[in-house]
């Protein structure tokens, strides 16, 4: 590897776990020069300014995602299936150990601290993946399948994505309450049944409008 292309890429990963860490208004480039090994004028030569550099750190993230992804956004099947795919492939992304850990916690701060590169994130990656789940849900809930805007849709495909986000998001809270209980060797695959299932028999009791816990319990009432 060419010494100014190392150069660079030391910067990319030093800034990725620095600006997951402390978000990109308090990441300083004195300390991503640190920790890459480089002198200050480094990130103006390779990367313009500390927005830039953001920038980049973002796309090497998304990349990384959005290459991930691509087999489940291509894949075929029944929905039962494509919704199978669809968890199993976000449970392996978020506790892949060959991925650098900064790019998930990067992602995340970025969803809940929005920067100038946020409308970019949820357009290019989010967005397809979202959809592609809304008509999953969609294809679930029918036949007739309901539009994508039904509450029903979003709320469903919110909770599957919430289902998967738990299980890594809250991961330490996991490992002080049951210890052990993430350390399985076959994780992902029982935590894609389970999701898969449960989310199955949700959606199973919302196919006829109006059908919600409280509706039923209303007219069990009267």
């Amino acid at each position: 590897m060419e010494p100014h292309v190392e150069t660079e890429q030391r910067i990319l990963n030093a800034a990725g776990e620095v600006f997951a860490e402390r978000g990109f208004r308090d990441a300083t480039v004195r300390e991503i020069c640190a920790r890459a090994g480089a002198n200050l004028a480094a990130i103006n030569y390779h990367f313009g300014d500390k927005a830039a550099l953001y920038g980049r750190v973002l796309d090497q993230a998304r990349c990384w995602s959005d290459e991930h992804d691509r087999p489940i956004l291509d894949a075929a099947g029944t929905p039962q299936d494509r919704l199978e795919l669809f968890i199993r492939g976000m449970l392996n992304k978020l506790f892949d150990k060959g991925r650098p850990s900064w790019h998930t916690r990067l992602m995340s701060r970025e969803m809940v601290e929005p920067t100038a590169a946020f409308d970019g994130l949820v357009d290019c990656t989010i967005r397809p993946k979202f959809d592609l789940l809304r008509g999953i849900v969609a294809d679930l809930l029918g036949p007739p399948a309901p539009d994508p805007e039904d509450d029903r849709v979003i709320l469903s495909a919110a909770s599957v994505i919430g289902q998967c986000l738990h299980h890594h998001h809250c991961r330490h809270v996991t490992h002080r309450l049951l210890p052990g209980a993430l350390d399985a060797p076959d994780l992902i695959p029982k935590l894609t049944d389970h999701i898969l299932r449960f989310s199955l028999a949700g959606i199973a009791g919302l196919r006829q409008p109006g059908t919600t816990g409280a509706g039923r319990a209303a007219g069990g009432d009267r």
